[in-house]
């Protein structure tokens, strides 16, 4: 593969200029949190944290799903300058030297936008990481989850160039929006531990809920290999594909993992039914997965008024897929439709996790509760 060389020289205005709108909003996040405690304060922030990559994410959709992803070919700026603003002339010249390609006016904002918003979310990361290391003792969970969630961020950072120097290699893509899931899921464990803690599941459900879990993860991998290769449209028709109910596919070109965009492992083009088979056994999977799903559901719901709540999350969002999974096939994947749908996908990651970051209440006595090592993260004391 031939990689983009990366121009580091507007690195530093784009550090200026994101880590000016950090600032203003940790400014204006202690202006809303004044005179409230630093647990509180860290919660506001983790939570303003997590509501940033679940719109990241979304972001992240619309800049694939617009074909946005190469609208600066270069990283971490946009020909060589901090935004396309200033690019405007080269941008100019290399839409006029090749009028479809992947580079327009339009497409260079989206793409630089998304580095713009992961910059200030990586600015919060490191101001999370920052404090919860400073003020660890008033934490409700281990002071080693902020510092794994910032050095998770900078992963995604390098996947993010690699996405791009590497001309939107599907694996690396692929690996980019499974890494969002994991920071999703970071930063949700902190959220979910400021939160109350009375209610936790029993060692089944948590085994059941895990499980799900692990198969909607690989659902999300399967549907950002969809995207990443282009196969949205591949399966025409919906239940059946291409009015097949077992379409001619070839799982073992579609599925060989490095390759480039378009190319097979033999460097042909990609066949028509490889990107077939990559769509096929993103359906197939969907099924499996909404058993699963509607299954928990129901395993919640019986549990009690407790558990009702998230067996409602749980069944809205499996709806919520099913009717945009369908409603993209069948009205040829609308913009809209994509989204909620790339959308409901980190939800239900988010959910998942939030039921299994629930933690069982420890009866300790307070001597045991005082002798506890400062590095150790704290657990609810219970007095009996």
């Amino acid at each position: 593969m031939n990689a983009t060389p990366v121009d580091w020289s507007p690195a530093l205005a784009l550090l200026a200029g994101s880590g000016s709108v950090t600032l203003l909003i940790l400014l204006g996040l202690a202006w809303r949190w004044r005179g409230a405690s630093r647990r509180q304060r860290l919660a506001a922030l983790t939570t303003l944290a997590l509501f940033l990559t679940v719109d990241l994410i979304a972001f992240g959709a619309f800049t694939r799903l617009t074909d946005s992803g190469l609208g600066c070919p270069d990283w971490p700026g946009c020909y060589g300058e901090a935004s396309p603003l200033a690019a405007r002339a080269a941008i100019h010249a290399a839409q006029q030297a090749l009028p479809s390609g992947p580079v327009t006016w339009s497409k260079a904002w989206v793409e630089m936008t998304h580095r713009y918003l992961a910059m200030v979310l990586g600015g919060l990361i490191l101001t999370l990481a920052v404090a919860s290391l400073r003020w660890r003792r008033e934490l409700p969970h281990c002071w080693l989850w902020p510092l794994l969630t910032l050095g998770w961020v900078i992963v995604q950072g390098l996947f993010g160039r690699y996405t791009v120097t590497w001309k939107l290699y599907p694996a690396i893509v692929t690996l980019h929006l499974l890494g969002a899931q994991l920071l999703l899921a970071l930063l949700m464990i902190q959220h979910r531990a400021y939160q109350d803690q009375a209610l936790a599941l029993g060692r089944g459900l948590r085994t059941a809920v895990g499980g799900v879990l692990a198969l909607v993860l690989a659902q999300v991998a399967l549907g950002g290999w969809v995207s990443s290769n282009y196969a949205v449209l591949a399966c025409q028709g919906f239940p059946a594909c291409n009015g097949q109910w077992w379409p001619q596919a070839d799982f073992a070109q579609g599925f060989t993992l490095l390759r480039e965009l378009g190319r097979a492992h033999h460097g042909g083009y990609l066949g028509w039914e490889a990107l077939v088979a990559i769509h096929w056994a993103h359906r197939l999977m969907a099924a499996v997965v909404a058993l699963a799903i509607a299954a928990l559901a129901v395993a919640l719901w019986r549990r009690g008024a407790a558990y009702h709540r998230g067996a409602a999350m749980l069944a809205g969002l499996l709806t919520l897929q099913a009717l945009t999974g369908i409603g993209n096939v069948v009205l040829q994947w609308p913009l809209a439709g994509a989204l909620l749908h790339s959308v409901g996908a980190a939800a239900l990651v988010a959910t998942l996790v939030g039921l299994l970051a629930r933690r069982e209440p420890r009866s300790v006595t307070v001597p045991q509760a005082a002798a506890r090592p400062a590095w150790r993260a704290p657990r609810e004391v219970v007095l009996s």
